[in-house]
């Protein structure tokens, strides 16, 4: 199963973006009011992504410098080493680099564009659905069907 099939079945909206110069505590309530893990951090209105900052992000830097991290900018801790996969890429190829990285979210870009945002949540239930295909497949050949 290739990425652009998740990115099919996923709710329309895109890709939730703050600007750079947002507030940590700015990207904390979006990440609160629309329940989501991370934010890509983009300066021209979600077209490119020059970082991303999750939850856990914020926790650490919570943790390590207490709350004078919120009223610093998501450039400050944003991860600006993006791993990004394609509409093309495979499956198996973003869980095996979310499980090597470490990490739960990965922008889909192509052309240097931002197109989506692939979860560990929606790679799991594409491997799901993907099982269970096959399942039904198999045991309709078994039947006869």
């Amino acid at each position: 199963m290739l990425v652009q099939a998740i990115l099919k079945s996923k709710a329309a909206g895109g890709v939730v973006t703050v600007g750079s110069t947002a507030t940590v505590s700015e990207a904390a309530k979006i990440l609160a009011e629309k329940r989501i893990g991370t934010v890509v951090i983009s300066d021209d209105d979600g077209q490119t992504a020059s970082g991303i900052l999750s939850e856990r992000d914020i926790v650490r830097e919570l943790a390590k410098n207490g709350s004078g991290c919120l009223t610093q900018p998501v450039s400050s801790y944003m991860t600006q080493k993006l791993i990004t996969a394609t509409r093309q890429t495979t499956v198996q190829d973003i869980m095996s680099r979310m499980t090597e990285g470490r990490f739960r979210h990965m922008p889909i870009v192509e052309e240097g564009k931002l197109v989506g945002i692939v979860t560990l949540g929606d790679v799991v239930k594409a491997q799901l659905t993907e099982l269970a295909m096959e399942k039904d497949a198999l045991e309709g050949m078994i039947m006869g069907h």
